[in-house]
């Protein structure tokens, strides 16, 4: 039977963190679903001592329902993205980070707004925010920078996250990114594709578990991949 939801949870080094997050999120969708699947993704860099791909392997053998994607990683986050996507079956599919900063009711949220409104995407914008002042500047710029650059698409903050997109979306997509740029590769296409696209509110937590990802070379990385993505709409005109 098709999964009405696969959702697919980052967890690149997250080690034992990650074992909570799935059990509240199993009870979530066991109340809101008969039938879902979730999708871990533990790739890892090799000569690390990074425990998360056992964890994860663990959490997969004792629930059907639950499939490990532990491999050795050749990118990024997107890369990770990709990775877990290919293994997801649902008829929707929902992207979100296991560590902890977001909340998986509002995979809930944005899984009944989709159905409701018959939307093709459904993405976040972190309405509140506790990751710090820093985090919080570099995420300004970069919206900042996308709306100046992709005029038209009503999206505040193109990299929160949960976002959750029909099957039918995700199979016009054709995502390549290997590096950071996965979520603004999607916005991207869905602004080009014309998707019915709707954001909605939700709280972004405090990272306590590790130091975050992001840095200020992430920052120009993401500024520069726009820029390239940019000139690439307009040759293809």
């Amino acid at each position: 039977m098709v999964p009405e939801l696969s959702v697919v949870i980052l967890c690149y080094r997250a080690g034992r963190g990650v074992e909570k997050f799935v059990k509240h999120t199993a009870a979530c969708l066991d109340e809101a679903m008969a039938n879902w699947q979730m999708v871990l993704v533990g790739n890892y860099f090799q000569e690390t001592n990074d425990i998360t791909p056992q964890v994860v392997r663990d959490l997969a053998e004792n629930d059907d329902r639950i499939e490990a994607v532990t491999r050795v990683k050749e990118g990024m986050m997107s890369w990770d993205v990709r990775s877990g996507f290919v293994e997801a079956t649902g008829e929707v599919i929902a992207l979100i980070d296991g560590d902890g900063q977001m909340a998986f009711r509002d995979v809930i949220r944005g899984y009944r707004l989709l159905n409701d409104e018959n939307c093709d995407i459904v993405t976040t914008y972190r309405a509140e925010r506790h990751d710090g002042f820093y985090r919080y500047v570099i995420s300004k710029i970069y919206n900042l920078v996308f709306r100046m650059l992709f005029k038209g698409l009503d999206v505040r903050d193109i990299n929160s996250k949960p976002k959750l997109i029909t099957r039918n979306a995700y199979d016009r997509l054709d995502l390549k990114s290997d590096d950071w740029f996965v979520d603004a590769e999607i916005m991207i296409q869905a602004r080009r594709l014309r998707f019915k696209v709707r954001e909605i509110p939700v709280t972004f937590y405090e990272l306590k578990t590790r130091k975050s990802f992001v840095r200020l070379p992430a920052l120009i990385e993401f500024i520069r991949n726009l820029v390239f993505a940019r000139i690439k709409e307009f040759r293809e005109r």
